[in-house]
């Protein structure tokens, strides 16, 4: 699980690179558990959540950038 602080230190160009790949394991993810494959349902909540934390952080970023 990627911490906030691990998210942090990243540029914009390595969130938005992580933050498509995370989207396309959690469509892997939602298919596999269409068809009662998923191995691991926990990993479904842990992907969600990093891709939300992702997505905070570039608010924020575009946000202190805008007030700058």
């Amino acid at each position: 699980m990627a911490a906030i602080d691990d998210l942090k230190v990243k540029s914009d160009d390595q969130l938005q690179v992580q933050l498509g790949e995370l989207k396309r394991e959690q469509f892997n993810l939602r298919f596999q558990s269409a068809t009662n494959q998923l191995e691991k349902p926990s990993r479904v909540r842990v992907v969600r959540r990093t891709i939300a934390r992702i997505k905070t952080l570039q608010t924020q970023r575009g946000s202190a950038e805008s007030k700058a």
